[in-house]
């Protein structure tokens, strides 16, 4: 074989065997879709594989073009939170540091547009010109950064509960509203509201006598202070919870660990404290409050062996610790916070849809989807066949559009994307326009009968080629706003006829026509 002429047959190839691998190796690709599959690494959506899709939208209200200038940011948000009587964490600033202009967030459904101006007023926030803030200045909704945290998180999260092939988007309706979109093949719609209706704020909270007889509280740990959170085990004998969450700190997060406990007589005097029995937080007493989503999940007092490592300054050294919890679920609830870090803002559970599918109708789903698959290959094959009679134009011609799927299917396999039944009739088209223009290409070399030299058939070559290009980017162009816009299942039609079509122009109809070239031009 002549390399220099044949290379793009040769790319084929080595392209066909590298995603032999992607699709049937396991572990290549992250594990496949979590075990489901045995067969392949593809990964299977809900439509295929059952499952529940929870579309919900973003508790928020926004104020836009804030001057934050004059304004210490920390103080502005305690100072909003307490007269909104909301917690700290449901006000959020972003702000443009070279203009002092920003946003202000107020995560938080029992606040009304005109309390959220008055509030902002009060604190002594103006516009951007110098005005204050009315009813027309606060608008519905968050910005698209609070969005595409939440998506991040909710990602991480599915992926931490064991979810590898669910998934979170923003979609946004042609009306302008946007949504959260949460998929999770192979999970109840009970467990996903579970999961996804928890902000996952998980703190670890120092809490100790003031001075006059007050009670004082103050942040251990959070998820920025950590290094490594391990699996919920079952506690031991001498541990005084049912469960425990395994925490690694990292330095930053030890150094504030051992200095809190050190400066508030944590580990000289609070050591084994009794007066912390129970979770509330009126109880007397030092204790460590495991506190989720502003409530605490459990209390427990420092330990007098654990109280010696830490004042010896050995605790720095192997920051390791354990986080109790009462039970399996309340353990695997902190493990997953812990690792996967909280939502900026709660999704309202109130204005979502639920969308379940069964197990046992996806399996059908599947099968019909393979035997449809079949058949339009069987079919195809035929009519080319008919078409032009001869195994050697016919035979590349059906082979070099299968090579087509299987490319796409290992793109789709290495991006981790679930399969769904639109993704299935983009295949399908895949096929379908692969096939016509491999029809072009060979009508237009073998037109004018036997190719007599290879000039000859490049000059046909390119010319169909002029042809299909320009086809494929007709096709681009249509499909691009349905796989930008969020219209649901076309969006992953679009996405799927846009890569097989990218895949033909720049692979395999090339390499189809050093194909043909091999077999027609005369010696």
């Amino acid at each position: 074989m002549n390399v220099r002429e044949n290379w793009r047959v040769i790319l084929l190839t080595i392209m066909l065997v590298s995603s032999g691998v992607v699709l049937f190796v396991p572990g290549v690709v992250g594990g496949g879709d979590g075990g489901n599959n045995q067969l392949s690494n593809l990964q299977y959506g809900i439509q295929l594989d059952g499952g529940t899709r929870l579309r919900a939208p973003v508790v928020g209200m926004t104020a836009e073009d804030v001057s934050f200038a004059g304004q210490d940011q920390g103080q502005a948000r305690q100072a909003m939170a307490e007269n909104l009587s909301i917690p700290t964490r449901d006000v959020y600033f972003q702000v443009d540091d070279q203009s002092g202009v920003g946003t202000v967030e107020v995560f938080n459904d029992s606040v009304s547009e005109s309390e959220f101006a008055t509030v902002l007023n009060q604190v002594g926030f103006r516009t951007s010109d110098g005005g204050e803030f009315g009813d027309g200045d606060i608008r519905d909704g968050v910005t698209a950064d609070t969005r595409q945290q939440i998506v991040d998180t909710l990602d991480r999260k599915l992926a931490e509960s064991g979810l590898t092939a669910g998934s979170a988007r923003v979609a946004t309706t042609p009306q302008g509203e946007n949504y959260i979109v949460v998929e999770a093949p192979n999970q109840g719609a009970e467990d996903l509201e579970r999961l996804v209706g928890q902000r996952g704020s998980v703190e670890l909270v120092a809490r100790y006598p003031g001075a006059n007889g007050t009670m004082e509280e103050t942040t251990l740990v959070t998820r920025e202070g950590i290094d490594n959170v391990g699996s919920p085990e079952v506690g031991g004998p001498n541990s005084a919870s049912d469960y425990v969450v395994p925490v690694v700190l990292n330095q930053e997060g030890a150094e504030r660990f051992s200095r809190v406990m050190n400066e508030n007589d944590f580990t000289t005097e609070g050591a084994g404290s009794r007066a912390c029995g129970g979770a509330q937080k009126n109880d007397r007493g030092y204790c460590l409050l495991t506190v989720v989503d502003g409530e605490v999940a459990s209390s427990h007092s420092l330990d007098p062996d654990f109280a010696d490592i830490i004042r010896d300054g050995s605790f720095q050294d192997d920051p390791r610790f354990v986080m109790g919890a009462q039970n399996r679920s309340e353990a695997q609830t902190i493990a997953i916070g812990l690792r996967a870090g909280s939502l900026r803002a709660p999704l309202d559970t109130e204005g979502r849809q639920v969308y379940t599918l069964e197990p046992a109708l996806a399996d059908r789903f599947k099968t019909n989807s393979l035997i449809t698959g079949i058949i339009a290959v069987l079919a195809v094959s035929g009519v080319v066949y008919l078409r032009y009679g001869e195994p050697r134009v016919a035979v590349p011609m059906v082979l070099t559009a299968l090579a087509e799927v299987v490319l796409l299917l290992a793109f789709v396999a290495a991006v981790r994307l679930p399969l769904d039944l639109s993704h299935i009739a983009g295949f399908i088209a895949v096929i379908g326009t692969g096939v016509d223009d491999l029809i072009i290409i060979a009508d237009e070399v073998m037109a004018e009968g036997d190719v007599s030299s290879a000039r000859v058939f490049q000059s046909r070559f390119r010319k169909a080629f002029w042809v299909i290009g320009a086809a494929a980017a007709t096709t681009i162009i249509a499909m691009s706003p349905l796989a930008v816009l969020s219209l649901g299942d076309l969006r992953g039609f679009a996405i799927v006829t846009i890569l097989g079509v990218l895949i033909g122009v720049l692979v395999t109809r090339p390499a189809y026509g050093d194909i043909l070239r091999a077999l027609s031009v005369e010696e």
